[in-house]
């Protein structure tokens, strides 16, 4: 499986302590020189630069594709991680932020955002749903109560199949 991360879910998942279920969800993460760059800047919490400055083995960094003008609107990480999925062919997106989602999902990109990768988890047995949403509530992730309750009730609806 080939997964591309944008900057967010990494940021957040390494500061609730959660990137480790990176590798078993989905084996490999490809993460373009841009978007490793901005998990570097000088306002990323210490966590987060510390863990990109050595990232295990299953975080590739990859060079940037080629820019694409049409992505112009969104910000540079988006960009790149949107063309390193399209030119890779992965089979997922990482990313967060509606307008990249939007676009990412024009190009019929798979994509997955922070509380999407703790749900696989939860559903996978590997963390508690509620505990890992509780710890990114203590986090600036921002988290709408009707995306958390929808979630809750995909679960919910899961596990009564399982």
């Amino acid at each position: 499986m080939i997964v591309v991360s944008d900057a967010s879910p990494i940021h957040y998942l390494v500061l609730i302590e959660a990137a480790d279920l990176l590798a078993p969800l989905y084996g490999r993460i490809l993460v373009p020189q841009t978007v490793a760059g901005e998990l570097q800047a000088a306002k990323t919490p210490a966590a987060v630069r510390a863990w990109i400055a050595q990232p295990p083995g299953w975080c590739e960094i990859r060079p940037d594709p080629p820019a694409d003008p049409t992505f112009e609107l969104l910000d540079a990480g988006e960009r790149t991680a949107i063309a390193l999925a399209i030119s890779t062919h992965a089979d997922r997106l990482l990313i967060d932020e509606w307008d990249g989602r939007v676009e990412a999902q024009r190009h019929q990109l798979q994509t997955t955002g922070t509380l999407g990768v703790l749900a696989g988890a939860h559903f996978a047995g590997l963390l508690d749903f509620e505990t890992a949403v509780a710890q990114l509530r203590r986090t600036n992730f921002y988290i709408s109560d009707d995306v958390v309750h929808g979630i809750r009730q995909r679960l919910a609806k899961a596990a009564k199949k399982a």
